[in-house]
C-alpha cells in the first residue's frame, strides 16, 4: 500500500482529509484554490506571525468534504522569507498549533515547469503523501507545449494531474483523484531516481524535462513582444508613469461617488439616532464617537478596494514584477529594492495594506526600511486638510498659462513625500552594519488576463481584513478622543467654546509652548490631537475648535476657509502643509507597525523620526515665510 492510501486510510471517517496547496508564486495556486473552495473561506493569521492563512472547504460531488489549505507561495523550503518559513514549518508539521496536512498538493505552470518542477521535487524528498496538479494546461497548449503526463507521473512517482484553474470544471480530474485517494489503496509510484540529502536538484529537473516536455519556444512570442517595450529602460519606465497615472486618477475619481454616499449614509444614520435620542453624553458618544467613527473608517474603503484591484489585476497579469524589475536600480541607490515599489505604491491610498504587503520582501532588511518609510507617502487621508489649506490660501490661477497654480502645489506635496521617503531610506542604508547589496531575484511570469473571479475573492478578503484589523482600533480611539473633547463640560457663567475646558483643551493651550514656534496655535494643537487617530478629522476638529457647526467635513472647510484666511498667517499655513506631508503617523499606522515588526523599538523608531521630520521641517518652512513677509 502507499503511504498515501496509509495515512487516508488511518483518518476517522468524520474527519475531513486535509489537503495543503502548496507551489511557487504565480503558478495559479491561489486560483486553484478558489475554484475549489469558492466562497467557503475564512481568512486569519498563523499564530504569533502576520502571514495570511487561508483555509476552505471543498464539497465534491461524491458528498465528501475536503479542508484545503492555501500555503504562501515558495521557491524553495531553504526558507529567504517569513512566508517561505512559515510554508516550510506546516509542510514538516513543525508550525506549532497547525496540524500537518493529509496530502501535499503541489501546483505548478505548465509554461514554466523549468522552475517549478525543481520545488515538486524537492518537496517529494520530505516523504509526505503528494500530488503534482500540472496548472494551466490550456496556455501550454496554446504555446505548442506537449508534456507527456504518463511519463511525468512515471518518473516522479507521484500522481499528475492536469488543471486549468480559471474554467469552472478545469480542477474535475483532481477532486476525483482525491476522491479515489480517501477510500481506496493505490498502487506506489517509485520514482526512478531518488534524490540523496545535497544532490543537485537542477540536474534531476533537465532529466525529466528532457524526457517529458516538447517545447518549441522558451518563452511565447506574445510575451517577447511585450517584453521589448516594457522592460525598455526608457520606453518601460514612461509606460510604467502611464499605468500609474491612470491608477491614481482612477483612484480619485471612481471612488467619490461611493465615498460622497458613504458620508450620506453615516450622516442620515447620525441625524436618526440623534433624533431619537435625548440630548446627553448617550447621544453623543452614539452619534458623535460610534457612527462617526465608523463612519470614518469604512469612508476610505471605496479607494483602498479600486486600488487593490489595480493591484491584483496588474499582479494576475504578471506586470508588477516587471515594474518591479524596472525600478530596482533607481530604488537600490535609496537603500531600498525592487520589491519595495508595490507595497509604497499601496501606501498612497493607505500606509496600513502598504505595510502589511511589505511581506513579500525576502530581505528582512529591505522589509524593515520599506515598513518605515512608507508613511510618507501621501495617504488620502491626508487630501482634506490638503484641499483646506490650499483651497484658502493658495490663489487660483494660470502658471505659464498651462499649469493650475493649486494643482503644482498639491503635485508638489505628494512629490516632497516620495523624495523624503527616498532621502530617509537611503540614511538608514548609510547607517547600517550591514553594507552588502543584495540581488533582485524576481521571476517573470507569462502575461496573462486576469480572472474576474479571482479579482472579486482577493477584493473581498482585503476589505475584511482591513475592516477588522483597523477598524476596531479606530472605533476605539475615536470614543476616546470624543471623551477627551467632551470633558469635563464648560462651568456655569463660562463665556469661552465649552471646548476649551475640556481635557483636550487643556493640552491644546499646553502644547503652544511647544508649537508657537512653528506658528501653530492653540486651536491648531487641539486638532492635532483627534488628528492621532484619522489625519482627515483635523477638519472637522477645527471646526469644532472655532464653534462651528456642520453635517461633514465638506461643509466645515468651506465654513473654515474665510475664518482661517482672517486669523492665520501664511507662513502659519504653509507651516501646517509641511507638517501633515511628514506628520507622526496615525495610531493604526502604528499599530499596524508595532504588529508587523513585533517590535515596540521600531514603532519608536517610526515616531521618533517622523515627529523630528514634521517639526524640523515646519519651523525651516514658518521662520523662511516669516523672514520673507508672510508672517
Amino acid at each position: 500500500m502507499s503511504a498515501i492510501a496509509a495515512e487516508a486510510g488511518a483518518m476517522p471517517a468524520t474527519a475531513p482529509m486535509r489537503v495543503a496547496l502548496v507551489g511557487n508564486p504565480n503558478c495559479g495556486k491561489t486560483a486553484l484554490f478558489n475554484l475549489l473552495t469558492g466562497s467557503r473561506q475564512k481568512v486569519a493569521n498563523y499564530a504569533g506571525v502576520t502571514v495570511e492563512r487561508k483555509e476552505g472547504r471543498l464539497h465534491a460531488p461524491s458528498g465528501r468534504s475536503y479542508a484545503v489549505l492555501d500555503l504562501p507561495g515558495a521557491y524553495s523550503l531553504s526558507a529567504a522569507s517569513l512566508d517561505e518559513a512559515v510554508t516550510r514549518d506546516v509542510l514538516r508539521g513543525f508550525y506549532p498549533g497547525e496540524p500537518a496536512p493529509d496530502v501535499l498538493l503541489c501546483v505548478v505552470d505548465a509554461t514554466n515547469l523549468r522552475l517549478h518542477l525543481r520545488f515538486a521535487l524537492e518537496l517529494r524528498e520530505l516523504g509526505r503523501p503528494m500530488l503534482v496538479a500540472i496548472n494551466m494546461m490550456d496556455a501550454a497548449k496554446r504555446r505548442g507545449i506537449d508534456i507527456d503526463l504518463a511519463a511525468l507521473e512515471r518518473e516522479l512517482g507521484v500522481p499528475v494531474v492536469p488543471t486549468v484553474a480559471v474554467k469552472r470544471d478545469g480542477a474535475r480530474e483532481l477532486v476525483a483523484l482525491l476522491d479515489r485517494i480517501a477510500v481506496a489503496p493505490r498502487e506506489p509510484h517509485e520514482p526512478r531516481v531518488r534524490l540523496a540529502e545535497g544532490a543537485d536538484l537542477h540536474a534531476e529537473t533537465r532529466r525529466l524535462l528532457e524526457l517529458t516536455v516538447r517545447m518549441p519556444t522558451r518563452t511565447a512570442r506574445i510575451d517577447d513582444a511585450l517584453d521589448r517595450w516594457l522592460l525598455h529602460p526608457v520606453l518601460g519606465l514612461v509606460s510604467l508613469a502611464v499605468v500609474m497615472f491612470l491608477i491614481f486618477q482612477a483612484v480619485y475619481a471612481w471612488a467619490t461617488p461611493l465615498m460622497d454616499g458613504i458620508e450620506a449614509l453615516t450622516a442620515w444614520t447620525g441625524e436618526r439616532a440623534g433624533a431619537l435620542l435625548p440630548d446627553g453624553p448617550l447621544r453623543s458618544l452614539l452619534v458623535d464617537g460610534v457612527i462617526a467613527g465608523l463612519g470614518g473608517v469604512v469612508v476610505f474603503l471605496p479607494q483602498i478596494l479600486i486600488l487593490f484591484a489595480f493591484i491584483l489585476a496588474l499582479e494576475e497579469s504578471g506586470y508588477l514584477p516587471r515594474a518591479a524589475f524596472l525600478l530596482d536600480r533607481m530604488m537600490a541607490g535609496a537603500g531600498l529594492s525592487g520589491r519595495s515599489f508595490i507595497p509604497l505604491l499601496s501606501s498612497f491610498a493607505c500606509a496600513i495594506p502598504g505595510i502589511m504587503a511589505t511581506r513579500s520582501i525576502q530581505d528582512p532588511r529591505d522589509r524593515l526600511a520599506t515598513i518605515l518609510v512608507a508613511p510618507l507617502m501621501t495617504c488620502s487621508a491626508r487630501l482634506p486638510v490638503y484641499a483646506l489649506l490650499i483651497g484658502a490660501f493658495i490663489p487660483q490661477r494660470q502658471v505659464w498659462g498651462l499649469l493650475n497654480l493649486q494643482g503644482l502645489v498639491l503635485f508638489g506635496l505628494y512629490m516632497a513625500g516620495i523624495l523624503s521617503a527616498l532621502a530617509v531610506s537611503w540614511v538608514m542604508k548609510k547607517w547600517r552594519r550591514d553594507k552588502s547589496e543584495h540581488a533582485l531575484l524576481l521571476e517573470l511570469p507569462s502575461y496573462r488576463v486576469p480572472n474576474p473571479r479571482d479579482l472579486l475573492i482577493g477584493l473581498w478578503e482585503r476589505a475584511w481584513i482591513f475592516l477588522r484589523r483597523v477598524g476596531g482600533i479606530i472605533l476605539a480611539l475615536t470614543i476616546l478622543l470624543w471623551f477627551l473633547l467632551s470633558f469635563p463640560g464648560a462651568p456655569e457663567g463660562a463665556t469661552a467654546p465649552a471646548i476649551d475646558y475640556s481635557f483636550a483643551g487643556r493640552i491644546g493651550h499646553a502644547m503652544t509652548a511647544v508649537f508657537a514656534p512653528i506658528g501653530f496655535n492653540w486651536q491648531i494643537c487641539i486638532a492635532l490631537i483627534p488628528g492621532l487617530a484619522a489625519r482627515e478629522v483635523a477638519v472637522s476638529s477645527l471646526a469644532t475648535v472655532y464653534a462651528l457647526s456642520a453635517p461633514d467635513d465638506e461643509a466645515a472647510a468651506q465654513a473654515l476657509t474665510p475664518i482661517i484666511t482672517d486669523t492665520w498667517s501664511l507662513a502659519t499655513a504653509l507651516a501646517l502643509l509641511v507638517w501633515f506631508i511628514y506628520a507622526p503617523q496615525c495610531i493604526s499606522t502604528l499599530a499596524t507597525i508595532r504588529r508587523e515588526t513585533n517590535s515596540w523599538k521600531q514603532v519608536g523608531i517610526a515616531a521618533g523620526y517622523l515627529f523630528a521630520l514634521a517639526y524640523l521641517a515646519s519651523l525651516l518652512t514658518y521662520q523662511v515665510a516669516v523672514w520673507l513677509g508672510a508672517g
